[in-house]
């Protein structure tokens, strides 16, 4: 667990704006009709312009700058030739590099009008993420964050995904510690002050239970229902986190209160 300096705070805060900014500019593309593959082209393009790298392309042999995850995908799928349709949902996870440090968040996007189910997920993994951020600060545990999220989650009838985690952000794009969604309240790693977490419900509207599809990357529900993704990097402090990337600028491009 690192405890970052005010100058890797500095590096760190850019690349959470420019990875905020990132997905803000292809939520004005998801749209019927649009392949995820011309999304990441856009989002590469936009990423470079502003003097940074992908951090996602190449990372562990991945091909791609974003994991676009549609409907039963809950995350790390390769952006293709399929068309987004209307009633998709589609988790956008986006990574930057700059100056060294990673940046990192995940949005879950309905595409066109969706049914009352889908926005119902939508709307309980993004609440259950900022229920999490409410008991990331120094003092508490990794426990404290994945019971609040588990907590509400399962009380609204959906499940939390286990095998995959938040994590550590830094100079790597995954660092310690792990930061499960689910768990008991006193018990995981403590919080530093300095540290700066990643924070990413994932949750599914039916089973829990996730495989790996042949491609060896994306992984979707067992069940085939729905799954969504959100994400936001945090910089623990000693009475309240603060947020470093930010949903708003995907929001208010999308005109959303």
């Amino acid at each position: 667990m690192y405890i970052r300096s005010e100058e890797d705070i500095i590096f760190l805060r850019e690349n959470a704006l420019l990875v905020s900014k990132t997905l803000a500019e292809i939520s004005k593309m998801i749209k019927p009709g649009v392949t995820t593959k011309k999304i990441d082209l856009i989002a590469e393009e936009f990423i470079r312009d502003h003097g940074a790298e992908p951090g996602f392309k190449g990372y562990g042999g991945f091909p791609s700058t974003l994991c676009t995850s549609v409907n039963s995908q809950v995350v790390h799928g390769i952006p293709s030739d399929y068309y987004l349709r209307d009633g998709d949902i589609i988790s956008v996870d986006c990574g930057t590099k700059y100056k060294g440090f990673y940046g990192d968040s995940a949005y879950t996007f309905g595409v066109g009008e969706i049914s009352p189910l889908k926005n119902k997920l939508l709307n309980v993994t993004k609440e259950s993420l900022f229920i999490g951020i409410e008991k990331a600060f120094a003092g508490n545990r990794t426990g404290d964050i994945g019971s609040a999220i588990q907590k509400f989650v399962e009380g609204n009838g959906f499940s939390v995904v286990r095998e995959l985690v938040g994590h550590g952000l830094g100079k790597s794009l995954h660092e310690k510690p792990e930061v499960p969604n689910y768990g008991r309240i006193g018990r995981g790693n403590k919080l530093k002050d300095g540290v700066v977490i990643c924070i990413e419900p994932m949750i599914n509207a039916g089973s829990r239970s996730i495989v790996i599809e042949k491609d060896g990357w994306t992984v979707s529900t067992v069940d085939k229902e729905s799954s969504a993704h959100f994400e936001l990097t945090v910089l623990i402090r000693p009475e309240k986190c603060e947020i470093l990337s930010t949903f708003d600028f995907i929001e208010q491009t999308l005109n959303i209160n």
